[in-house]
């Protein structure tokens, strides 16, 4: 996928979540996010929002910005992150993406905010989803290109940022493939290492498990979130993906 693109979907997750979690409204469970309310989550997002922007206005690809404090007040924080939505969408479009910034996993390029921010905005939108209407969440929210792109950027850039913090604890093979984006993924587990991802090797068929499905349910289940991809073999490995 194109930077643009990246951009465009950030801005129209970021629409279609404010609306969820303003219709759910501030004190409404987050069952997908435990212990979370919908008011925890906007403060959540708004916040990264400002956080991502940091990273983008420095020119440090060393120094961690630091996390910026969000207003708490549900009026205030729903203005704030609106001005936050709309700053850092102008600053990754005036932004070169090969701009050499900070990012999650060390230096990297501005590039890389535009395709984290409208993952982690596409997947806090279906928790404002699941406020909002509980199980009658549409089951295609998501393109088949985005969301394989985004379960391909959860296996191969978050699992190796969340496995510093859970090292793997379980071994095996997993093999995921979404029919509908034509597209294949090969995860192998051990522990104590972060996954190693790649394309499937062999027919796949000696994988230990196998998560099968539209690219939109690998994408939720990935992250942990009800999905409707087919699990089969050792199920306990899915869930031995670590997760930030």
């Amino acid at each position: 996928m194109e930077h643009r693109e990246f951009v465009d979907h950030y801005t129209a997750q970021a629409r279609a979540l404010r609306a969820a979690a303003v219709e759910a409204g501030p004190s409404a469970p987050v069952d997908t996010c435990p212990l979370w309310t919908v008011h925890d989550l906007v403060r959540h997002i708004a916040g990264v929002n400002a956080w991502a922007l940091a990273a983008l206005r420095s020119e440090s690809v060393d120094q961690r910005p630091e996390w910026p404090g969000a207003p708490d007040e549900w009026d205030g924080l729903l203005t704030w992150w609106d001005e936050r939505v709309v700053e850092l969408a102008d600053e990754l479009r005036a932004t070169d993406p090969a701009t050499p910034r900070w990012t999650l996993v060390g230096a990297g390029t501005a590039g890389s905010w535009a395709r984290r921010q409208a993952h982690e905005t596409a997947i806090h939108r279906l928790d404002a989803e699941h406020a909002r209407s509980g199980a009658d969440v549409p089951p295609l929210l998501f393109t088949p290109e985005f969301a394989a792109d985004g379960v391909d950027e959860f296996l191969t850039r978050m699992t190796v940022i969340a496995a510093r913090r859970r090292p793997v604890e379980r071994a095996g093979v997993l093999v995921l493939h979404a029919a509908d984006a034509g597209r294949a993924w090969e995860v192998r587990l051990t522990p104590g290492e972060a996954p190693a991802v790649g394309p499937v090797t062999g027919s796949g068929t000696d994988a230990d498990a196998t998560v099968a499905g539209t690219a939109d349910s690998l994408f939720r289940a990935v992250w942990g979130r009800p999905s409707g991809a087919v699990v089969t073999g050792d199920t306990a490995l899915l869930d031995a993906l670590p997760r930030v």
